[in-house]
């Protein structure tokens, strides 16, 4: 029996676009609530989000029986860090702040066992493996990771060709918050420039032949990346469903309350 299908990865290379939503509550519970509204993929976020690795495990799990596939966004691109959130059993990755086809091929090395790279064999503990009950996990759990690296400076946008051509590298995620404070517009992602840089990389990450991604969180602005034909996208976050939905109740009782930013849309 081999490992578990990764359907994401499969559907990335389908040609339709999969829409997702970002989890950082860092919550089961919660992660639980959104798995069952039929997102195509879930963001669970632990670069931003006060997740550790038991948490991520209990949203995992939380998670097990839903549709929606799990995405995980380590906060670094550490092969120790990796190891471990392969072995509770995500089989996609989100690692950010990818600037070369040098790190993105660490990485990949990183999330495949020797003799094509460095992943630590621990199977027989591991979640992933049905804690071996999974005969054949070992020799075709290489084959069910996706790979996707989150482009967000500058200096990774003039990498994309270079990144892109790695075996291994699944996917390209444009950030465009970072990518935004790198080009001098901190907290305005939604200034003209970038998100110019975030469709030219868009762009050019398609003409690559990899899947592309990227957060537009206001239907204008997600309608718009799609339109590019940009693979994976993200079109909001739990938190911010929970500000503007309780925001917007409040707001029918309480007129003078309820006011949220509006934020930038990414």
């Amino acid at each position: 029996m081999p490992a578990p299908t990764n359907v994401f990865k499969q559907r990335l290379k389908g040609g339709s676009a999969q829409i997702g939503l970002w989890v950082a509550l860092a919550n089961p519970y919660s992660a639980e609530v959104v798995s069952g509204l039929g997102f195509d993929w879930l963001l669970i976020d632990g670069e931003h989000a006060p997740n550790d690795l038991p948490l991520l495990l209990s949203q995992l799990q939380a998670m097990a029986r839903s549709p929606s596939h799990p995405v995980v966004r380590l906060p670094i691109g550490e092969a120790w860090l990796i190891k471990q959130v392969l072995d509770i059993g995500a089989q996609t990755l989100l690692i950010p702040m990818v600037e070369s086809a040098e790190q993105a091929r660490e990485l990949v090395r990183a999330t495949r066992y020797p003799p094509h790279g460095v992943r630590g064999v621990g199977a027989a503990l591991a979640r992933a493996s049905g804690f071996n009950q999974i005969p054949d996990y070992l020799t075709t759990a290489n084959e069910e990771i996706c790979l996707l690296v989150q482009i967000e400076t500058m200096k990774g946008l003039a990498a994309i060709e270079d990144i892109a051509a790695i075996e291994g590298v699944d996917g390209l995620f444009v950030g465009p918050s970072d990518l935004a404070a790198d080009m001098g517009h901190l907290g305005n992602p939604g200034h003209p420039d970038v998100r110019a840089a975030v469709d030219d990389g868009l762009n050019r990450i398609k003409a690559s032949g990899k899947a592309s991604g990227t957060l537009a969180t206001t239907p204008d602005l997600a309608d718009a990346v799609l339109a590019l034909g940009t693979d994976f996208v993200a079109v909001g976050t739990d938190v911010s469903l929970l500000m503007r939905g309780g925001a917007e109740l409040l707001r029918r009782f309480k007129p003078e309350g309820g006011e949220t930013g509006k934020g930038s849309g990414y």
